[in-house]
């Protein structure tokens, strides 16, 4: 799809200086990697063609700086936190810094001045790890989190040597994981002694290889398992003539693992995923397992939530941390932290997985064959570990090891193995069974909801299948395929996703549901079976996290209601706060639309989002928007399919062409790098000043991780209120466990969660104090107290009674008076109430204190 408002050659033109679809298409990556790749790449490109700035002013002697004096926040580096990138009240840059007491504990700031909400958000943070409970703290989005809990972390690691205190901090994306390790790099550059701190980002091989032909793979675990196998590796060492190639970076690795000098490949001090790479490529070590290895030994560790909260990946990257007590952990930007530990522990079984099951199956069966014809003593060898009992992943090399049991650690059996799926033949024929039992499930035309129990004894009279056995299954089959010696991990992903189905059926009783259903409920003319193991329980996967360690920390911009996530999660705070933002200007204008000019109301409720009048008066607000407000807009929809439907009726209306006269129009789509050229196109038609307008779907991957600050979004629209899918059956079962487990109510958790992805559509507008920019609301349903009470207190803080029942004239009237009054200049230190705390100012707060 190219972008609207240009013609087939003026897009294909853009596509041909742009170099991000090519890297897209010759690495085939993942949605998540691959986005963030090409938007990098994108911004990259975009920076190198801009005219560098001129060079700074030299810097005036410090008599004669004023300590409020306000600084551009340096290239490459964030004011506070990692939000701020504008100039203005932005923090100043990383020449200053100041340290400053803290109920009796000294704290290291990198700036010379820090804003009332990181300090006051510093101090429940500190009563948080004084306790040793965890908390759970909003805070507004542009006020610098990161910096502040950076900050107040490792200076009470310090303080405190007798508590050798870690910190994990989890990150959603590979982009926000390289903020968090810069801002690091700046707190350490300011520590007296950080000599002996260690600091480093963690994340997949996709993204720390540096083999030249596996890092240009599509599948780079599969080629690198290839190279580094243990029994790959033994065939080259028995055979010096042998052909076989091995990865020369792991070989490296290993050497050095052996004589216990792997430390001497790094020093301390802050190490990002760059610098890893950059390593790896000097001293021919594997950046990947380098990393994994010194997980143990680093006092500071950035990476992914799914490291600590998928089982899978969990048991074999963090089990070296679980060892330690005294750790912090932060998840960052936490306000799907449910969905994820949620769909940790969810399986989805279609006919197409059924059908690479057998293929698999296949496999596995020749090369059984094979083993017994030219290498029975392995096999042998196999059936007498089982029987023995032995943990098998416990003793593997650390490039054996594949993913662990998908059951939380505390749930896996110790035992060994049941007799009858001992012999490779004999698992190998009940795996047959369970897959034919699957596929006769999903030949079934009504929907079934069934709890584990009743599906697990429905195996067992049926396939012959105990649940015992079930349990078993994962580990089973991941010995049984590092004895067959099978590098090609992918190819099996059909396999083991059945077993993973089957483990999580034989471990747990409740928190689970298995939904079939012949038909998706918004194409029924389609048959497209599914069996869906859901997971209803988030606090399953977070529990092992809250037991294990110290403090946790859940945080993020957008936690309202902040009593709710608790509940969800099952656990107690020592701390639960939320913060407001200090402005020196009302740079934030929440707008709630409730009716068009023809005072007809607008919602996209099921009954009235298709009606003309509907339809119509949200195309006329974006036209009127389009015409009144400058640079960029952003528009998010309730779903891809309401999104391309009124789209549609705009542009057999008239609207699309209307709104073209006076910007570009791009479109999110489902496409990776369609969306990342249209990203791209869009910040260049924003640079140049023409102007555009972004339209994307709330829940989707550029709501979660782009950032349209500045010129690039001073208007965000809203349209309709973004509700789950009611009539999903697996929604129903979930808000049935919520309602009967946490006696949390349907309406309260679907208003909850609609109003939360709400938020965080509308705050990707406001990313530090010194932007501006409009939310509009569009929906009748947010002027009820009801609704709108759940969006954080940050925007109701400047949600005006005036503004919570606006036609569309009356909106266009508030913007463009918005406008002027930001047009206006502002005094960027505050004339009233102090939006920056110098060190003296702290001073003197501290001895109010003490005072009182």
């Amino acid at each position: 799809m190219m972008p609207l408002g240009l013609t087939e050659e003026e897009a294909i033109a853009m596509a041909e200086r742009t170099s991000v679809e090519e890297v897209a298409l010759a690495e085939g990556r993942k949605w998540d990697d691959t986005f963030e790749a090409l938007h990098r790449l994108a911004l990259e490109a975009e920076a190198r063609a801009q005219t560098p700035p001129p060079p700074p002013p030299p810097p005036l002697p410090p008599s004669r700086q004023h300590p409020l004096q306000s600084h551009p926040t340096p290239p490459g580096q964030s004011g506070g936190g990692g939000n701020d990138t504008d100039t203005g009240d932005s923090q100043p840059p990383a020449a200053a810094s100041m340290w400053f007491n803290l109920d009796g504990l000294p704290v290291c700031f990198p700036y010379a001045a820090i804003y009332p909400e990181q300090h006051a958000y510093m101090g429940e943070l500190k009563r948080a790890l004084d306790a040793r409970g965890h908390a759970v703290l909003e805070m507004p989005t542009g006020t610098g989190k990161t910096a502040a809990l950076l900050s107040l972390i490792t200076s009470y690691a310090l303080a405190n040597p007798s508590r050798p205190l870690r910190l994990l901090y989890c990150t959603r994306t590979v982009h926000e994981m390289e903020k968090t390790l810069a801002e690091l790099r700046l707190l350490f550059s300011h520590l007296p002694d950080p000599s002996h701190l260690l600091a480093f980002g963690l994340s997949s091989r996709k993204n720390l290889c540096v083999h030249p032909q596996v890092s240009a793979s599509a599948a780079v675990d599969t080629g690198c398992r290839r190279l580094t196998a243990s029994w790959v590796r033994e065939k080259a060492a028995s055979d010096r003539e042998s052909t076989t190639p091995l990865c020369d970076y792991f070989e490296t690795f290993d050497t050095a693992a052996h004589r216990g000098d792997l430390a001497s490949y790094i020093s301390p001090g802050v190490c990002t995923l760059a610098d890893l790479r950059s390593l790896g490529c000097q001293r021919r070590i594997c950046p990947y397992f380098l990393a994994r290895h010194l997980v143990k030994h680093a006092n500071v560790v950035v990476y992914s939530y799914q490291y600590l909260l998928d089982p899978k990946v969990a048991s074999i990257v963090s089990r070296e941390m679980m060892m330690h007590k005294e750790c912090v952990v932060v998840f960052d930007e936490a306000h799907n932290i449910d969905n994820v530990c949620i769909e940790a522990l969810s399986v989805t079984i279609r006919k197409q997985t059924l059908e690479g099951a057998r293929r698999n199956l296949r496999h596995i069966s020749q090369q059984i064959d094979r083993f017994k014809a030219t290498d029975a003593n392995k096999l042998r060898a196999e059936y007498n570990r089982l029987v023995d009992g032995l943990a098998q992943s416990g003793h593997l090399p650390i490039s054996d090891a594949w993913l662990a049991n998908p059951a939380l650690p505390h749930d896996v059996l110790k035992e060994a193995v049941p007799g009858n799926i001992r012999r490779a033949e004999h698992f190998l024929a009940v795996l047959c069974r369970l897959v034919w039992f699957l596929d006769q499930r999903l030949e079934t035309e009504n929907v079934v909801n069934e709890r584990p129990v009743s599906f697990a004894a429905s195996i067992d009279s049926i396939a012959g299948i105990d649940k015992m056995m079930l349990r078993f299954f994962y580990d089973r089959l991941q010995s049984l395929l590092i004895t067959l010696e099978i590098t090609d991990t992918d190819e099996f992903m059909h396999i083991q996703k059945n077993c993973d189905f089957a483990t999580l059926i034989g471990t747990y009783t409740r928190g689970f549901s298995i939904i079939v259903e012949p038909y998706d409920d918004r194409m029924p003319n389609i048959r497209d079976p599914v069996i869906q193991l859901s997971c209803h329980d988030a606090s399953l996967a977070i529990q092992p996290v809250f037991n294990r360690f110290q403090t946790v920390v859940i945080t993020s911009g957008t936690l309202s209601p902040i009593d709710l996530y608790p509940r969800l999660l099952n656990f107690n705070p020592v701390i639960s706060r939320s913060f407001t933002m200090s402005l020196t200007r009302d740079c934030i204008c929440p707008m709630v639309l409730t009716r068009g000019s023809d005072q007809l109301p607008v919602s996209t409720k099921f009954d009235m989002r298709s009606e003309p009048g509907v339809v119509r008066n949200y195309g006329r607000l974006l036209l009127e928007m389009a015409s009144a407000v400058p640079d960029g807009i952003v528009c998010f929809f309730v779903s891809y399919s309401y999104m391309d439907g009124i789209v549609s009726s705009w542009n057999d209306m008239g609207i699309l062409q209307g709104t073209m006269q006076h910007k570009l129009v791009f479109i999110e789509t489902p496409a990776v790098v369609e969306t990342t050229l249209a990203l791209d196109n869009y910040r260049k038609a924003c640079n140049c000043g023409r102007g555009a307008v972004f339209f994307s779907v709330a829940r989707g991957k550029v709501a979660e991780g782009i950032d349209f600050d500045r010129h690039y979004g001073r208007l965000v629209i809203m349209f309709g209120v973004p509700f789950q899918y009611t009539l999903s059956k697996i929604l129903r079962a979930r808000l049935e466990y919520l309602r009967e487990t946490f006696q949390i109510e349907e309406g309260d958790f679907l208003t909850f969660d609609a109003l939360r992805q709400a938020a965080q559509c509308v705050g990707r507008v406001i990313r530090s104090k010194a932007d501006y920019g409009m939310m509009i609301f569009a929906d009748k349903r947010y002027s009820r107290h009801d609704k709108r009470s759940k969006l954080p207190g940050w925007i109701l803080s400047h949600l005006n009674a005036a503004h919570l029942n606006l036609s569309t004239d009356m909106a266009l009237h508030t913007a463009r008076e918005f406008l002027r009054r930001m047009a206006q200049p502002y005094d960027k230190a505050g004339s009233g109430q102090k939006t920056l705390l110098t060190e003296e100012d702290l001073q003197v707060m501290s001895q109010d204190g003490m005072d009182m």
